[in-house]
């Protein structure tokens, strides 16, 4: 065994550091760059939940965060070769995620999402040239399809649930160490250092996202960068050594974005509305009619993702039985919850 693996868990570490440094300083520049060329999100549709104009642009500190960290750590050991070709893969990819992102928050009434799912699709396929695909499905055509469809999915979950301070974000963190811990040790070294490099990215974020004074917005910018990205380490280890239902892992760890994805189309299918038009029929916004305040939202929302993602861990590890039960048990919550959250009235 190498060096390089024996140093891995304090690479990690310091991966996360670096990541959080960079985002921490850049995040009020890019705040400042907003401002002065007026790149604001304007509360003028009734879907927006905010008073004032708010500046844009925190998904490039974490984008630049996550990105830089794993150069700069690159210095502090070799990569190999697959690891850093993975790498290049993503990075490729999440920038032409991150072009996007910025000019949707640029142009006053965005793209359609039409043009945004092309260049998604686009993105999504590039990662295959990095071999950075569903594994497990054949043949090969269709293991692309499935690929192009579970990264453009997962991009616009997390944009879609993006509809809170905190939230997003957040949710980013919890599932970027999740997916951390679940692939260690793993040959395929690249989900570690991406995962742990956007961890730290997204935490230095959230200080100013949460800010009163210095509030910042991700945007799409940050939003559908960080679902990209994830969507991407969730392809890349193997979940299915101690029984089969592992596999369906990632979907426990991005469950938050998963769920209010499909609670939002279901509910604006049920009204009649199209599922690509915003609404108020998020899952956190009906929390937030029941009573319950932001801050307390946020509060359950981590702590119900934390558990969620160390029941992906257990499942991982368990025996058919036990994990089958597990997974059983969530899937029961959440019909439970949707229940509930579908008596509460909006409008």
């Amino acid at each position: 065994m190498n060096s390089f693996i024996k140093n891995t868990p304090l690479l990690y570490v310091i991966t996360i550091g670096i990541s959080f440094a960079i985002s921490l300083i850049f995040t009020p520049l890019f705040r400042a760059i907003a401002l002065r060329f007026q790149i604001l999100d304007h509360p003028y549709s009734d879907i927006k939940t905010h008073r004032l104009p708010t500046p844009y642009l925190g998904g490039a500190a974490i984008w630049l965060g996550w990105a830089a960290s794993l150069f700069i750590i690159r210095f502090f050991t070799h990569f190999p070769s697959g690891t850093l070709r993975s790498l290049r893969g993503i990075l490729w990819g999440s920038a032409i995620i991150l072009a996007l992102g910025l000019v949707d928050d640029i142009l006053p009434k965005g793209l359609g999402f039409k043009k945004k799912f092309i260049i998604q699709a686009i993105a999504a396929a590039s990662l295959f040239a990095f071999d950075i695909r569903i594994h497990f499905i054949s043949p090969y055509f269709m293991a692309i399809a499935f690929s192009i469809i579970w990264v453009v999915g997962i991009t616009n979950a997390f944009n879609i649930i993006d509809i809170m301070d905190g939230l997003s974000s957040g949710i980013a963190v919890i599932a970027s160490l999740a997916f951390l811990f679940i692939a260690m040790p793993s040959e395929q070294i690249y989900v570690n250092f991406s995962a742990a490099a956007l961890a730290g990215g997204a935490l230095g974020f959230l200080p100013y996202n949460l800010s009163k004074s210095k509030k910042i917005f991700m945007g799409d910018t940050g939003s559908l960068t960080i679902g990209f990205i994830l969507a991407s380490v969730a392809m890349g280890t193997s979940y299915t050594k101690a029984n089969e239902i592992g596999l369906f892992s990632p979907l426990l760890i991005l469950a938050v974005p998963l769920y209010d994805t499909a609670l939002v189309m279901f509910m604006r299918w049920k009204k009649g509305q199209s599922p690509f038009l915003g609404s108020k029929d998020h899952f956190a916004l009906r929390l937030e009619m029941m009573g319950l305040s932001r801050k307390r939202i946020l509060v359950i929302t981590y702590i119900f993702s934390a558990a969620i993602s160390l029941s992906a861990f257990f499942v991982t590890r368990l025996p058919l039985l036990w994990a089958a039960a597990l997974f059983t048990g969530i899937i029961a919550i959440a019909i439970i919850i949707s229940r509930h959250l579908g008596k509460v009235k909006i409008e």
